[in-house]
């Protein structure tokens, strides 16, 4: 019998995969279980008609992130702060202050997670500081540390 899953069944497929089960095995354990529907004509039209769906939103979901890297590209955020010997800074600079100066003086919000310094800024200078915007898309945000 063939069925279509609808989650991740261990060691026998993936959600959205089009499988041949065994009688027994499809009606007791995972059509009860709602693991899984028979592959008949009107749900493999609303299987085609949800993979296209979720296409559609993945390739929206993508395009708005370049857009959005193209704008962080464009942009500068300058941090002042006290400065002791040699340029170096009395703390760091760490992903939480970038992202709150970002929203606040460009109004673009972003995770700190997302943000990926090696280590935090410990000195004067100008840093380019990568942001994981997906899995595909990866902006460079420029950052200059100077003198209060």
């Amino acid at each position: 019998m063939k069925v279509i899953l609808l989650e991740d069944v261990k060691n026998v497929g993936k959600k959205g995969q089009i499988i041949n089960a065994k009688d027994g095995y499809a009606r007791n354990f995972l059509f009860p279980k709602n693991l899984a529907i028979e592959a008949t004509e009107i749900n493999l039209k609303n299987l085609e008609t949800a993979k296209k769906k979720k296409e559609e939103k993945e390739n929206e979901i993508l395009e708005e992130a370049k857009a959005l890297e193209e704008e962080l590209m464009q942009k500068t955020i300058v941090i002042k702060t006290k400065i002791g010997e040699n340029g170096k800074l009395f703390g760091s600079i760490t992903t939480k202050e970038i992202s709150e100066l970002l929203e606040k003086d460009h109004g673009i919000l972003i995770d700190k997670k997302k943000f990926d310094l090696d280590d935090p800024i410990k000195s004067v200078g100008e840093y380019y500081v990568k942001i994981k915007l997906h899995p595909m898309v990866n902006a460079k945000l420029k950052v200059i540390v100077t003198e209060k």
